[in-house]
């Protein structure tokens, strides 16, 4: 297969490496990543600087781009410019740090593989609960089999795989689990401190999301030593409130009301 391999942590991130190793195996991939760490810009995109692509060396395996923008820059450039094509799947990861629940709204490692999906690439996004030292090598070989998967059964499109890899070797991992996404919320803080020179600043902070019991949630079932997948659509249409919404009456005829 023709694959894409990003991340939001940058290119010379270890989880990157060791993803790449195990996918240039059999596949052709290549690597379109940020020049420094992106993490949790979301799916911003650069419009009010140029985006630069500077070749990297991969370690004797060819050369990477290292772009001074966003995951989702990322893969708008390399599909747009540097490939000149769609690829056959984009891959983003492995985040440092797992990415289930909420905390899927802000992760760039997300927002690349939703780019790709928008785009109509299948895509997968590969994260490692868990600190260091990461197990980066038990996340790389299941991402290596899942995009095989892929590659031969195909994603509906719009839709990409969200995927949480336990940080433990491949002999502690319980199985896989297709989960759902979880909605728990952090209990989010702002810590206030005074510099040297008198002014207000503050750090932002959140404790630990709860998932509670649910097995089919993404954030549980990691919890209890299962890789998940997720899968995650780009329309985000609530088609419930949709067909609610049309019952309103919204003024009769839909002209401005008087003033």
């Amino acid at each position: 297969m023709d694959i894409l391999l990003t991340n939001d942590d940058g290119i010379h991130c270890e989880g990157l490496w060791a993803l790449h190793a195990v996918l240039r195996r059999t596949n052709r991939v290549t690597v379109v990543a940020p020049d420094r760490e992106r993490t949790a810009v979301s799916h911003g995109i650069t419009l009010h600087q140029p985006l630069r692509a500077n070749p990297v060396s991969l370690n004797g395996w060819g050369t990477g781009y290292a772009v001074n923008g966003t995951p989702a820059d990322c893969i708008k450039l390399g599909i747009l410019e540097i490939l000149g094509r769609k690829p056959d799947l984009v891959i983003s990861g492995l985040n440092p740090g797992a990415n289930v629940g909420v905390n899927i709204n802000y992760s760039g490692t997300v927002a690349a593989a939703k780019e790709a999906a928008l785009g109509g690439v299948p895509a997968i996004a590969a994260s490692v609960a868990g600190g260091e030292p990461y197990h980066y090598e038990t996340a790389a070989e299941f991402v290596g089999r899942l995009s095989e998967l892929v590659g031969r059964r195909g994603l509906v499109p719009g839709t990409f795989l969200n995927v949480n890899v336990p940080n433990l070797p491949w002999t502690s991992i319980a199985g896989v689990r297709v989960s759902r996404h979880g909605l728990s919320l952090f209990r989010d803080y702002m810590e206030k401190r005074v510099d040297p020179r008198n002014r207000t600043y503050y750090w932002q902070g959140a404790d630990m999301q709860v998932f509670g019991d649910d097995p089919d949630v993404d954030g549980a079932a990691l919890g209890r030593r299962y890789i998940t997948v997720t899968p995650i659509k780009c329309d985000m249409t609530d088609y419930e409130t949709l067909n609610d919404l049309k019952q309103w009456d919204f003024g009769g005829d839909g002209q401005a009301p008087d003033r």
